[in-house]
């Protein structure tokens, strides 16, 4: 469970809904024949995928999921938090080193920054 201040980004719970029905709409298909049971899995894992995925915020640290486990990342790692060119949150680290942040949007940054106590330059208040 979440702390309160912990900010949560994930991706909107319409994909969940709609792998369910493929889910289901693929059931008559698996089951015609033995080896077609393996289409069940691809609905099931984006289902899982987007349940799981996503980026939490503390003032502590970015955790950043995704299907198949999370990585942490210490604020005093971010060198800098900007977009890429389709308009997706980018971390860049001391290391050199760009992670894309899950389910955050350019539009977001302000949102994660709070998470840390500070604001950006320039914000509205």
């Amino acid at each position: 469970m979440s702390k309160p201040d912990t900010v949560r980004f994930r991706y909107n719970q319409a994909i969940v809904a709609a792998s369910i029905i493929a889910f289901v709409g693929a059931l008559p298909l698996a089951n015609a024949e033995v080896y077609l049971l393996p289409v069940l899995l691809v609905p099931f894992a984006v289902g899982v995928w987007a349940w799981r995925a996503g980026t939490d915020a503390d003032a502590r640290e970015v955790r950043v999921r995704a299907l198949f486990g999370q990585r942490r990342i210490l604020w005093d790692q971010v060198v800098e938090l900007t977009s890429d060119g389709r308009g997706r949150a980018v971390a860049r680290l001391d290391d050199g080193q760009e992670v894309a942040l899950t389910a955050v949007r350019a539009r977001d940054l302000p949102r994660l920054v709070s998470a840390t106590g500070e604001t950006l330059p320039g914000a509205a208040d």
